[in-house]
């Protein structure tokens, strides 16, 4: 199984996140995955994640070399590598029509603050957010609008979502969540999409 960095959706994206180097839409980072290997449910739901984190802690060190030679061996030195233990992640099924709910927008106020039909509110400590949450509302910059969502996923599942096996995965496995653990929330979502053959991880980690 491996990465692609290639794809009509990382192009369709650009526009919510342009000069980003990852590939995010709100707060979510999309990692795209083929495997010449036949499907073998939540085995192959667990080698994504691992090939996913295999890249971001290649990341982590590119970024500590990229200190050094900027900023000196003491600051760089005090930049830790991104750690993981993949079999601490526990996997939950998620049904496609929860992953995908989005509600609607029922009021704007005065400042901005932005009001949902949605039962789900958010509390701001560290736990896991909707994916509809996630993408929308950022922590910082553009906030998006449900239209955004319905489209985002429109251009990532072109088929339909009744063929998609999807996983929530608990967040205490890897420090790349504790950013989003601090205030925000943490997220793991994997995918197959049966149509595509192809997998998609979902990673939040946001804090202000």
């Amino acid at each position: 199984m491996e990465r692609t960095d290639k794809d009509a959706f990382y192009e369709y994206i650009k526009q919510y996140d342009p000069n980003g180097e990852y590939h995010l839409v709100g707060e979510v980072d999309y990692h795209l995955l083929r495997d010449d290997k036949p499907y073998e449910g939540i085995n192959s739901h667990r080698e994504a994640l691992h090939v996913v984190f295999e890249w971001l802690v290649q990341q982590s060190m590119e970024d500590k070399e990229r200190a050094r030679i900027m900023f000196g061996d003491e600051l760089a030195d005090k930049i830790r590598p991104l750690v993981y233990n993949i079999d601490q992640a526990k996997p939950s099924p998620l049904d496609p029509q929860v992953f995908f709910y989005c509600p609607n927008i029922v009021k704007i106020d005065y400042y901005g603050s932005v009001f949902y039909d949605a039962e789900w509110e958010p509390e701001n400590d560290g736990t896991a957010v909707p994916y509809w949450y996630a993408l929308i509302e950022n922590v910082h910059g553009r906030r998006n609008k449900p239209e955004d969502f319905k489209k985002v996923n429109e251009a990532l599942f072109p088929n339909r979502t009744d063929a998609l096996d999807i996983y929530e995965w608990t967040t205490d496995w890897s420090d790349f969540f504790d950013a989003g653990h601090e205030w925000y929330g943490a997220c793991c979502w994997s995918v197959y999409d049966k149509t595509l053959d192809r997998y998609v991880v979902l990673l939040v980690s946001a804090t202000d």
